[in-house]
């Protein structure tokens, strides 16, 4: 772990010989062993062989008694009275008809020759006896009866299975706990389950990540080059009297940059940089967790100044449970209390900030976020149309474009997106153009690439009946009618009635990026997602199973604006939504059962009033609803222009979302 050479070889006394730092002589031992191994099975297999001589051939009493005996070819015959075989010896002058025959042209060096089995029944004497007597007298075989023990399966039984497993339990668990004894620092021996898993990126290791690399998240890398910058000037803040941040948090939804923005600070700060997951703490041994936070921060504290990130920490920093005994993980806990202790305790860690990421920070120990030990929460959010602008700069800057591609135009097409789902676009775009063929990348390409990771692959091959199909294209041009007509819904910018994915048809919706809406707003959607339901009752007069997905998001959304957003009047400004994920100490609903009837009738209320007005918008519109669903029909994919001729333009900005 340290630097010191001598520090399992304290220096010798001033009259006793200095020696150098002992070597580990573990290894050698154990290969000459192994190889005493290999030499001892090696002539255990050849007294084997010795002893067992020719293979015998099978053949039966008859074949002997027929062929063999009336030529004079047999010299010998052994009977085993145990086994109730016979072993035939032939004669060696008589040995040459047989060879190429039953031996493949190579003579066996003695005998027996053949074996045959016979049954319980079978008298040896007799029958040999009559056999012989058959036969003038100077060329009479001879025979004898014999009890037979098998030592050498004995042998095989009781020496070399035992010498095989013994062989390897030594390659599969002693040689590792050797290099584990003998100080080389393998980590995957028995003693060394309590050691750190942590990777240590120092000036040597090249990681190539700078900030650079990091597009977007402009607030959070200021905050985290503020970390860095302490580490290469510290006299800069101490000399105001100021101390760093002992740890940062950087919280957010998956994809968003938390553990590229750590990689980047590992590729920037000239300090050693220590990296885990959060899962490599867990063990199924009692105590080994709390070893292995021990044994990290101890590393730490050795290589200080240095930054140790811990990635998704949630998997050791969730809350403890104030039910112990039932729901409580006393290993994950004790973990997560050694974790606490280290980060801020009565020892010092001065010199050693922690960086941890997640997306779960509502299920994280309250102790564990209190300043002292994660100061700071650093909120690394979903990136905007300036962000995903320079976003999709860097990733499309290897890839291969037309002239005058217009960058800009996809990050208008993609709010919403992650940075690791621009990543996919961009990807996904190259190979689709590389598939067709093209010499370069173009703007179809990235829209297809879109259209394939929101709703999935085109699936032409499905057999979809005629009446289907017309049901299909009459849902999908009602969500695209309402949405067109409302004013607070979102636009519609493509719809298919091609299937992609699980879906029969699927609508792209680009709304505004906002941060709050309003009620009106979430009726007008609601009304354009149950678009679909109503154009079936209009049409068909009936209803379908098409409509399970709207439904679902509906209902959710309905019991939001009642349970959460405190929206209906009856109800009244009362949020049931718990940020922390915890619920306190409550064991059920936080309302009473007359409360619940009032929500479900609520809810229900929003529904149906979104229901009327979708109704109402396509029954007032009806013409070009029908006009729509016709050009869909002979079409299959619409865009936002066919709904500009028919309905005339209309005001909006864009987000891709499925229906």
């Amino acid at each position: 772990m340290g630097n010191n050479p001598n520090q399992f070889n304290p220096p010798k006394g001033p009259n006793e010989p200095q020696q150098g730092p002992r070597k580990p002589q573990m290894r050698r031992r154990g290969s000459y062993i192994w190889i005493i191994y290999l030499i001892f099975t090696g002539a255990l297999f050849y007294l084997i062989s010795a002893n067992t001589g020719s293979n015998p051939k099978n053949t039966q009493w008859f074949e002997v008694k027929e062929k063999m005996i009336p030529q004079g070819d047999v010299e010998k015959i052994t009977f085993v009275s145990n086994l109730h075989k016979a072993e035939v010896f032939i004669k060696k002058d008589s040995l040459s008809k047989y060879v190429n025959k039953y031996f493949s042209g190579k003579a066996p060096k003695s005998g027996p020759h053949f074996i045959f089995q016979v049954s319980e029944n079978f008298n040896p004497e007799e029958e040999f006896e009559k056999a012989r007597m058959q036969l003038p007298m100077d060329n009479r075989f001879t025979f004898n009866t014999e009890e037979r023990k098998d030592y050498l399966g004995t042998i095989l039984e009781w020496l070399l299975f035992p010498m095989l497993m013994f062989g390897l339990l030594w390659f599969l668990m002693f040689r590792p706990m050797q290099k584990g004894m003998g100080g080389n620092g393998g980590g995957g021996g028995i003693f060394n389950v309590g050691k750190s898993q942590a990777k240590l990126y120092e000036k040597d290791n090249n990681v190539r990540v700078t900030f650079k690399d990091v597009a977007g998240l402009e607030e959070a890398k200021v905050e985290v080059m503020e970390i860095v910058d302490f580490l290469k000037n510290p006299q800069k803040y101490t000399a105001l009297g100021g101390k760093i941040p002992k740890g940062a948090l950087l919280v957010g939804p998956p994809g968003t940059g938390k553990t590229l923005l750590a990689k980047a600070v590992a590729g920037e700060a000239n300090v050693p940089f220590f990296s885990i997951s959060g899962s490599d703490f867990v063990e199924m041994f009692v105590g080994v967790g709390a070893s292995r936070v021990r044994d990290l921060f101890k590393q730490a504290k050795e290589k200080a100044p240095c930054i140790v990130f811990i990635d998704e920490i949630d998997a050791v920093g969730r809350a403890r449970s104030k039910n112990v005994g039932f729901s409580s993980n006393d290993e994950r806990e004790n973990t997560l209390n050694q974790l606490l202790t280290e980060m801020d305790g009565f020892g010092t860690n001065s010199g050693v900030i922690i960086l941890a990421a997640t997306n779960r920070a509502d299920i994280l120990d309250k102790a564990l976020m209190r300043a002292g030990r994660f100061d700071r929460q650093i909120h690394v959010d979903l990136p905007e149309q300036k962000e995903r602008l320079e976003i999709f700069k860097v990733h499309c800057a290897k890839l291969k474009l037309t002239e005058g591609f217009d960058i800009e135009f996809l990050a208008k097409q993609t709010p919403g997106f992650s940075g690791a789902d621009i990543a996919n676009v961009c990807n996904e775009a190259a190979l689709i153009a590389a598939r067709k063929n093209k010499s370069a990348i173009e703007k179809q390409d990235f829209l297809d690439a879109i259209d394939r990771i929101v709703g999935g692959l085109e699936r032409r091959s499905k057999i979809i009946s005629p009446q289907e199909k017309r049901t299909i294209a009459f849902h999908e041009a009602g969500h695209a009618t309402v949405s067109w007509l409302l004013p607070n819904a979102n636009p519609l910018l493509k719809v298919t009635i091609i299937p992609r994915g699980s879906a029969l048809g699927a609508a792209w919706y680009l709304p505004e990026e906002r941060q709050i809406t309003t009620t009106e707003q979430m009726m007008d959607e609601m009304a354009a997602t149950l678009g679909g339901r109503a154009a079936e009752e209009i049409i068909n007069g009936r209803i379908s199973t098409g409509a399970l997905s709207d439904l679902e998001k509906v209902t959710k959304q309905a019991y939001a604006m009642v349970t959460y957003f405190g929206m209906s009047d009856k109800v009244g400004n009362i949020s049931f939504y718990d940020s922390t994920g915890s619920n306190g100490y409550s064991v059920g609903k936080p309302y009473s059962e007359k409360t619940a009837e009032l929500i479900d009738t609520e809810a229900k209320e929003f529904i149906e009033s979104a229901h009327k007005k979708a109704l109402e918008v396509l029954r007032e519109n009806m013409d070009g609803f029908v006009r729509l669903a016709e050009l869909l029909l002979e079409k299959e994919v619409i865009f936002s222009e066919d709904l500009e001729n028919i309905f005339g333009k209309r005001k909006g900005e864009k987000q891709c979302e499925i229906s």
